[in-house]
């Protein structure tokens, strides 16, 4: 490392040069990290963090303002990139393209990081052949009111239905709130075939877990449980891959696991400083992932013995979207995560005696993708308030547009 200038420092990382700008800037206030560290860290678990998102077209998901702010998501690669960084055109169905950063070794890593990237974000494909997957993700999101152990039993159950259809699970904490398990496959089917095999080891789990696991779509349908995601399979979705750092306040990562120690360790053991000394100490417990991969032949042939997925009903508001069968209100749309908060809290407090009586899941804020960045809706399930003291839907507390001044 040699510093340039009082507003830049170069890491010297695989014979390159990388530019750090700002190196001294506090990004985590509460464990002290800087701009610089975080670099480093992903220099530091390289081997790790390329193993799940080397040479795969990525979206920069940026943090330019630091964690109070929301991030950014920006799919073409910035204009003068160094020589290191790969790219690939990739081309979407809404008949968009993007010609996206590919990260092939460390100085990659680094200067995605120096982009203000806490977390890499994927897609399941690789830049030779963007066609074909070869990485099946499976995403537990618990609802509000779901604990860590429900969490690890439905993902005990989506191993075992992953060994009897002949593929491997590779656990991983999401970083937050869920657990991920990677299945690498041979690249030799579709992103529709990949999604319905996604969603038919979902409904295979459902099965097995009635209570504990769903895969209903709409959120307010789930109750108090284990939402198998199998929509992270669709062709335009990335999730943070392994090694990623998450913007909470302690510097969570998301971090590998072995099947037996997915029982005894919790998401929050695993921040930056604790996971550079692990990797330092054990190396990557998914060392084995590209060997493992398997076909999705049995899933399919499960697909058909199942029959037809459930579709969710549509219709009924005169213009053919789908109406809800739960008693939703909206309470607000708003620009951050804390405006929406603060919005909910405020409808409770407008609202006590119908806030006493909501359970945990009947209090929905929704993550909503806008043009480039994030924007969160608040509603309210009233399905635990008798009919007669349901509060009625009033003006939103708060009203943000994300499409305002946009074409």
């Amino acid at each position: 490392m040699s510093p340039s200038s009082k507003s830049e420092t170069f890491l010297e990382v695989d014979g390159e040069q990388v530019r750090i700008s700002s190196p001294d800037k506090v990004v985590f206030p509460e464990p002290g990290l800087t701009k610089l560290d975080l670099a480093r860290y992903y220099v530091s678990v390289a081997d790790g963090a390329l193993r799940g998102a080397g040479g795969r077209p990525m979206v920069l998901k940026r943090y330019v303002k630091g964690l109070t702010q929301e991030p950014f998501f920006q799919k073409r690669v910035p204009e003068g990139h160094p020589a290191y960084i790969d790219t690939a055109t990739l081309h979407y169905a809404r008949g968009t393209s993007a010609e996206e950063a590919v990260v092939r070794n460390a100085a990659g890593l680094a200067w995605v990081s120096n982009l203000g990237c806490l977390d890499l974000n994927p897609h399941p494909v690789r830049a030779e052949d963007l066609d074909h997957p070869d990485e099946l993700r499976v995403d537990l999101d618990p609802m509000p009111g779901v604990d860590w152990s429900q969490i690890i039993d439905v993902a005990f159950i989506a191993r075992d239905v992953l060994e009897d259809t002949g593929l491997v699970g590779w656990p991983k904490t999401s970083g937050s709130r869920g657990l991920h398990i990677l299945v690498r496959i041979e690249p030799r089917w579709s992103f529709a075939d990949v999604r319905l095999a996604a969603e038919t080891l979902a409904r295979e789990v459902e099965n097995r877990a009635p209570g504990l696991a769903t895969t209903r779509w709409w959120k307010e349908e789930r109750g108090e449980s284990v939402f198998v995601d199998f929509n992270q399979n669709a062709k335009d979705r990335t999730v943070a891959s392994a090694y990623s750092i998450r913007a909470l306040p302690d510097a969570r990562v998301s971090t590998p696991l072995d099947w037996d120690e997915v029982r005894s360790r919790r998401p929050e053991e695993f921040t930056v400083p604790t996971v550079l000394q692990r990797f330092a100490e054990r190396g990557d417990p998914h060392a084995g992932l590209d060997d493992a991969a398997g076909s999705l032949n049995a899933l399919l042939d499960l697909t058909r013995q199942l029959g037809p997925a459930e579709k969710p009903p549509r219709g009924g508001d005169g213009a053919g979207r789908r109406v809800s069968q739960m008693p939703l209100i909206e309470v607000a749309r708003t620009k951050t995560k804390p405006e929406a908060m603060e919005a909910l809290d405020r409808w409770k407090a407008e609202h006590p005696d119908a806030a006493a009586q909501l359970h945990p899941a009947d209090e929905l804020v929704d993550g909503m993708r806008g043009s480039s960045s994030l924007w969160y809706r608040v509603r309210i399930n009233l399905q635990h308030i008798p009919e007669a003291d349901r509060p009625e839907q009033g003006p939103l507390l708060a009203d943000y547009d994300p499409w305002a001044g946009r074409g």
